[in-house]
């Protein structure tokens, strides 16, 4: 029991006393935080840390996620011999199953990436599943994959040794105590309001489970949460069962299994689910139960119970049923909130919070302490949720698919069903019209690929060559020979003016932007270390007013980058215009004539130099034009105002017939890019990536009057002469293959990276890919042209060709032309 006195002001306060809640506070006590409270609403776990399965596995779908899972599990493993508390910890191993080759094959590239991360595995026969879990069917098995060093864990357990580690540490744990809002001071948090009394503080940490939506609106940070019913049963005893049996997880059947005090626990994933306290959490809500839906559920049990068919005949002593809250994606949240000063934010683990729990409070307190993360969780930053996803209607009916879709096929460039049509381009029925096979990104529907007449313009899923590669390449080449058209619209555009905007950008950006009206720059932003924190372009509209232009799914996080760091003595303020523009992007050798059969407009190279911006007429229209490419070839972005965008895109269709014009999807800018070598953000590179190692430091205007954030972190990478680490353009030497990401690459036979983005390079004639190359003595480019290199994927490996230079136009003549 706590009787020490309500505190009224402390360093951190963390919101949340769950495991998430606890790691978090455990690890800023660690790092030698004085002064730091955890509130907690009811008890410790009460909410749904109590009543997970307590699994640890450490096969993730990234790295970021699968270090914060080896992490969790190599904590869990000492934290009882640290705090005397009991934690449950059972190192007994995990098998997943594979019913099918396409399950297999996913496993084993699952399975080929892991291993570059350090996690054990091996695959198995399904005679070898039944010897590890002699209780299974394994007659409709194709493969067994085995985790020896995967474990679990009691989730209350642990999450009370946490807190004890924490309080031995100095940490100020109140529970019963509700906290009704975060005290803002303009942008600032500067602690919280509960019903015991305020308590100012320096930081506010948001760890409220699945209270997060409601806790979020309070504080103006969208946290798209929802909760949803989630069932497990438990069994009879069962003779012979015993506690290092190894965790069973059966997508194919949707449920996982494990011993559970000489009884089996079965829980279930079904692929649809049904959404819970839509309409509020009762406020008494602590350790509580749901009244199962037997009708709803009674064909997942069946089906699951048939990989354990013991339990048909086998008593069920429990019947659960209990809420687990879930993201749009199905990726937690985690990180600084947007907008926001000392608020940040960790939940919506998708019923991995007890995996995660330990690696998310460390990644969390490391944060909070040095003010940049420690690794990339970009897929996982809060920052990537636009507000669209935080709509109550959104969330209810996406979790329907969310919730299961661990369990189901994980297939290159798979979409989500729910939750679709948020956002559309004014051009939306034209481009269906065209044959466009919309997929969906930061809320917008957009032409991923077109169908040619007669074509259904749907994805049919596969590991190889998807119905859509016969599209891509003739839009590929299209752009290439003739000319092709983007429909680009989500493209975030923000507006930023003032007299001080050239000032505050010049401190953001590695360019220089003291630059002539019209003129377009490519450029980065830099955290303090010297990672890649956005890649964008910037065009000098006046010379107090600049348009940045950002690819859709960074809008938030370029936004709030740019807001957070305008000195308050700064003339400058931001605004986003993403609607008011069109964009419609013409890429290809014939685009310049095309361009000037419909405008007076002058193209020539002399006249419309690369990387400038023209105000042009289209027929009764205008637009800004800027001269720019993100394919490598001639191209000009058009950004049309949204009501005059379907006439713009009238005429150049029509006139388009005579140059051979065709729709292009966002497939094909990605395999052009990729054959140029072109870097993505959060794909290729990102905050802990630097310009050198990205091959971007022909960005940085490093003797600019006022230098940039992240500037003397670069300089002093570049003057030690050495990188050990580059990104490198990857083609294979045979044809046929496709990649995906995530392979392993081998150099002389010794792993040294993974691939990041990949496509089919259909003018270069093979797969190509993106991907870091690591090396002690330093990556030169006599290491790359004198090496070998093998791309491996799932139990096949592929010979590649590698190069830091672009291998398609390495001078870039083509979009000078």
């Amino acid at each position: 029991m706590n009787n020490k006195p309500f505190p009224t002001r402390a360093r951190a306060i963390v919101v949340g006393g769950g495991i998430i809640g606890c790691s978090t506070a455990y690890h800023l006590a660690k790092l030698g935080w004085e002064d730091v409270v955890l509130l907690e609403r009811k008890q410790l776990s009460s909410g749904t840390t109590w009543h997970a399965a307590g699994l640890v596995t450490t096969l993730r779908d990234t790295e970021a996620q699968t270090r914060l899972a080896q992490y969790s599990l190599k904590l869990y493993s000492e934290l009882e011999t640290e705090t005397g508390q009991a934690t449950g910890f059972i190192r007994c191993g995990s098998v997943q199953l594979a019913m099918t080759e396409e399950k297999a094959e996913e496993m084993r590239r699952g399975c080929a990436m892991a291993r570059t991360f350090g996690v054990e595995y091996r695959e198995i026969t399904p005679q070898e599943v039944k010897e590890l879990f002699p209780l299974a069917e394994v007659n409709d098995l194709i493969a067994g994959f085995y985790f020896p060093d995967d474990g679990r864990v009691n989730p209350a357990d642990v999450t009370q040794a946490l807190a004890k580690g924490a309080r031995q540490r100095g940490v100020n744990i109140i529970e019963d105590t509700l906290v009704t809002n975060v005290i803002m001071d303009g942008d600032r948090a500067v602690g919280v309001q509960t019903d015991k009394g305020d308590i100012q503080a320096d930081v506010v940490v948001l760890c409220p489970g699945m209270w997060g939506r409601e806790m979020g609106l309070k504080a103006g940070v969208d946290i798209p949460l929802q909760a949803a019913e989630h069932y497990y049963l438990i069994s009879e005893p069962i003779e012979g069962l015993h506690n290092m049996l190894p965790i069973l997880r059966d997508p194919g059947r949707g449920i996982y299994a494990r011993e559970e005090a000489g009884k089996i626990m079965l829980g279930i994933f079904e692929p649809t689910a049904a959404p819970w306290g839509v309409d509020g959490i009762p406020e008494d809500f602590c350790f509580d139960e749901i009244q199962p839906d037997w009708d709803r559920m009674a064909n997942h049990i069946e089906k699951g119970m048939g990989r354990l068919p013991i339990l048909l005949d086998t008593g069920i002593r429990q019947f659960f049923c209990g809420p687990e809250s879930f993201t749009p994606d199905h990726n937690y949240l985690m990180g600084r909130a947007p907008f926001k000063e000392n608020l940040f934010v960790a939940c919506g683990f998708n019923s991995l919070g007890i995996l995660s729990g330990g690696g998310a409070g460390y990644v969390m307190a490391q944060w909070i302490n040095d003010g940049v993360q420690p690794m990339d969780i970009w897929d996982v930053d809060i920052r990537r949720v636009q507000p669209c996803h935080n709509n109550k209607s959104y969330i209810v009916d996406r979790i329907v698919e969310s919730l299961g879709i661990a369990y189901q096929m994980h297939w290159p460039n798979r979409q989500w069903e729910t939750s679709r049509n948020v956002k559309q381009s004014v051009l939306h029925d034209r481009l269906k019209a065209a044959g466009a096979c919309f997929g969906e990104s930061a809320g917008w529907e957009r032409p991923n690929w077109y169908a040619n007449p007669g074509q259904k313009a749907d994805y049919e899923y596969d590991f190889g060559r998807q119905n859509w590669f016969e599209n891509n390449r003739q839009e590929h080449l299209a752009v290439r020979e003739g000319v092709g058209v983007f429909e680009q619209s989500s493209f975030a555009k923000l507006l930023v003016q003032g007299r001080d905007a050239e000032r505050v950008l010049n401190r953001l950006a590695t360019a220089d932007l003291s630059v002539a009206v019209g003129k377009v720059v490519y450029t980065q932003f830099l955290n303090a270390r010297g990672g890649i924190e956005a890649d964008l372009t910037i065009t000098r509209l006046a010379m107090d007013r600049y348009l940045v232009v950002t690819a859709a799914f960074t809008q938030v996080h370029v936004h709030a980058w740019i807001h957070e760091n305008i000195p308050s003595d700064a003339f400058c303020v931001v605004t986003d215009i993403t609607g008011s523009y069109a964009m419609l992007n013409l890429q290809g050798p014939q685009s310049r004539a095309l361009l000037s059969s419909i405008s007076s407009a002058d193209f020539s190279s002399a006249a419309f130099p690369f990387a400038t911006m023209q105000n042009i007429e289209i027929g009764y229209q205008n637009a800004m034009a800027m001269r720019i490419s993100y394919t490598g070839e001639l191209g000009f972005e058009l950004y049309v105002p949204t009501e005059m965008a379907l006439p713009v895109y009238n005429r150049l269709i029509e006139a388009g017939s005579e140059y051979g014009l065709r729709h292009c999807g966002y497939h094909t800018l990605n395999t052009l890019r990729i054959e140029k070598a072109y870097r993505e953000w959060s794909h290729d590179m990102g905050p802990l990536e630097t310009l050198l190692e990205a091959g971007l430091g022909f960005t940085a205007s490093g003797d600019k009057a006022g230098g940039f954030i992240g500037r003397e972190a670069l300089l002093e990478q570049r003057e030690s002469g050495v990188l050990k680490r580059r990104l490198v353009q990857f083609l294979l030497d045979d044809p046929e293959p496709m990649l995906a990401h995530n392979e392993p690459i081998l150099l002389d036979g010794n792993s040294v990276g993974y691939t990041l983005s990949s496509g089919y390079a259909h003018t270069l004639g093979a797969c190509a890919a993106m991907g870091y190359v690591n090396h002690e003595d330093g990556v030169s480019k006599e290491l790359i042209e004198n090496s070998r290199f093998v791309i491996e994927q799932a139990n096949r490996s592929y010979s590649a060709t590698a190069s830091l230079t672009p291998m398609y136009d390495p001078k870039s003549e083509r979009t000078k032309s």
